[in-house]
């Protein structure tokens, strides 16, 4: 879930605890105060947010905060206890974002392949280099940034139990009226291929389809394994280990890759999507620290 400078790292200062209530202040690294339970409505208008914090001293762990995303998903020892209910099934909240990633944020079974540090790191597909050269042939007249044949990259889909309508960034999963939703990141990590054999994007995309009233994707990826559900955070590469986001989220993170036919994401950016999604996004650094993650249930 991607957290970019101004919008996404202001709405870091919110956190929720497991009953979806923001936390009370607990000082220096601590939490804001507890704002009064959500009221949902319809609007897609976010609430003004204030600036961005850093936790604790540069280069400390910030433990004061509950868990923190991405991780090794394949790794389940975790020693942050921070409460937690898990959000609903994606099919009970609303979809409010969809977004990409260029390599994996998370590392997992099928996705173990270290691509480096920073803002451009992360982990690759593993079979990334059996790809054939047909495969890796270069999209003509390119529509959507930062991507190219033979990239890995992480899809999250936004839920959230606001009633909002899908929207750019994290602001549309809220509202004036819903400050503290619940939320859950549904991901998929692909690899991209000149290939129209492959996996079609706009199968996964959002086309205006409501279910029970609430917005919804065409489908949800399958096949790719059972997701590794967990207690988390927002990602992004404005968060470290020692600068966390204190949003709590439920992540469902499928384990292995699959094949995407890269035109089919390149028609989603070209089509103007609800999201104004035209490039994919940097990567928060795995975090490793055992204070910072959360303990996977078998």
């Amino acid at each position: 879930m991607r957290q970019s400078t101004g919008l996404y790292a202001a709405l870091a200062l919110w956190a929720l605890t497991g009953t979806g209530t923001l936390a009370e202040s607990a000082g220096h690294g601590g939490l804001p105060p507890a704002l009064p339970a959500a009221v949902n409505d319809h609007s897609s208008r976010p609430p003004a947010l204030p600036a961005a914090q850093t936790a604790g001293p540069e280069g400390a762990l910030c433990t004061g905060f509950g868990p923190q995303t991405p991780r090794d998903i394949g790794q389940r020892r975790g020693l942050n206890r921070t409460a937690w209910t898990p959000a609903p099934a994606a099919a009970e909240l609303t979809l409010c974002n969809i977004h990409t990633h260029t390599n994996a944020e998370h590392k997992g079974p099928g996705f173990s392949v270290f691509v480096g540090d920073g803002v451009n790191g992360g982990y690759a597909c593993n079979q990334t280099d059996e790809l054939t050269a047909e495969e890796l042939r270069p999209v003509q007249n390119p529509h959507f940034d930062g991507i190219k044949p033979g990239d890995t990259i992480e899809v999250h889909w936004v839920y959230t139990s606001c009633e909002v309508d899908p929207g750019p960034g994290l602001g549309s999963c809220l509202s004036d009226s819903c400050k503290n939703p619940q939320l859950r990141v549904e991901s998929q990590v692909f690899l991209l291929v000149n290939d129209p054999k492959a996996l079609n994007f706009l199968d996964y995309a959002y086309a205006g389809t409501h279910v029970a009233g609430r917005a919804q994707a065409r489908a949800l990826p399958s096949g790719t394994g059972e997701p590794v559900v967990f207690a988390g955070s927002t990602t992004g590469p404005d968060y470290t280990q020692a600068v966390c986001s204190p949003m709590l989220v439920t992540w469902s993170v499928r384990p292995t890759c699959a094949k995407l036919d890269i035109y089919t994401l390149d028609r989603w950016g070209a089509a103007g999507n609800v999201f104004q999604e035209h490039h994919s996004h940097g990567v928060r650094q795995l975090v490793t620290a055992q204070e910072l993650l959360s303990f996977i249930d078998e």
